[in-house]
């Protein structure tokens, strides 16, 4: 890999996803977890190098209960389906870099920048760490 940053499990834990970027290539990789506990061979999930050029990092990653993935890009928090759609992309003033469920009910996304942190509430909460 040049650069893995951040990694999830699925919420049923058969598939570890972890981002991998350059300067050339932002992907998520899916990886199929084995029932010994070891990671299978990878698999291109998703391949945002065309919509993302440049030096900006693929960064933080979560997942909601329904196995939609957030990614940090450059562009914004990227919402992927389970089966790898681009769902949508959650815009902040600033570039988000990290990112973590809470609130009471585990329906809040809190967004960290590089000086600031956001909040959004979601419909489907996030899977507890």
């Amino acid at each position: 890999m040049d650069g893995p940053n951040g990694l999830a499990f699925s919420p049923d834990e058969r598939f570890l996803y972890v981002d991998n970027w350059s300067a050339q290539r932002k992907v998520i990789l899916r990886f199929p977890m084995n029932h010994d506990g070891s990671v299978g061979k990878s698999q291109l999930f998703v391949d945002m190098s065309a919509e993302l050029p440049g030096e900006d990092a693929l960064d933080g990653m979560k997942v909601d209960i329904q196995g939609k993935l957030y990614v940090t890009a450059p562009d914004g928090v990227r919402i992927y389906s389970p089966e790898g759609r681009h769902l949508g992309t959650i815009v902040a003033p600033r570039v988000v870099h990290k990112l973590a469920w809470g609130g009471p009910d585990g329906h809040t996304l809190f967004l960290c920048a590089s000086d600031r942190l956001y909040r959004i509430d979601l419909l489907v909460p996030g899977m507890a760490p």
